[in-house]
């Protein structure tokens, strides 16, 4: 296979991955947690198999590690109001408590197995610590938000 078959098959794989998975996926952190979960946490090898039955291993695991780092780059550039946004987003699309994921974040910090492999370690230490940061922010907006709904628009 020539470079140039191969560098069409990676961008066409790399385009099958944005529209049958991630398109359908509410935010950015999420798509990031996806790609992650997409590597083995071993051997740092990407797995997809609709993406390797669609094209082959190679292809997959190169489009995915492509995405991997694309989405990773643009959640780290994000303000931390972005941050705190996309997080309030991915809790909420859990499906599960929020003050409890926020709590298993903080203490396990699951986030950081989506930096992937291959980046700038000063970026993967800028979006560790935004992260953290926004899981702050995120944690005293919850503390601070009144309990009652029927209070939500009164003054503080």
């Amino acid at each position: 296979m020539t470079a140039s078959v191969k560098l069409v098959l990676v961008q066409e794989a790399y385009d099958d991955i944005l529209r049958r998975s991630l398109s359908k996926l509410s935010c950015d952190l999420g798509r990031l947690i996806y790609l992650a979960s997409t590597r083995d946490y071993n051997t740092g090898s990407y797995h997809h198999d609709g993406l390797s039955s669609r094209f082959t291993p190679e292809i997959a695991r190169k489009a995915l590690e492509i995405a991997h780092r694309q989405v990773f780059y643009k959640v780290s550039a994000y303000s931390l109001q972005e941050l705190v946004e996309e997080i309030e987003i991915y809790f909420a699309a859990s499906h599960e408590d929020p003050k409890k994921v926020l709590l298993t974040w903080q203490k396990l910090e699951p986030f950081r197995i989506a930096v992937p492999v291959e980046v700038n370690p000063v970026v993967s230490r800028l979006f560790l610590s935004n992260i953290r940061l926004a899981l702050a922010i995120f944690r005293f907006r919850q503390q601070s938000a009144p309990s009652d709904p029927s209070t939500a628009s009164l003054p503080r």
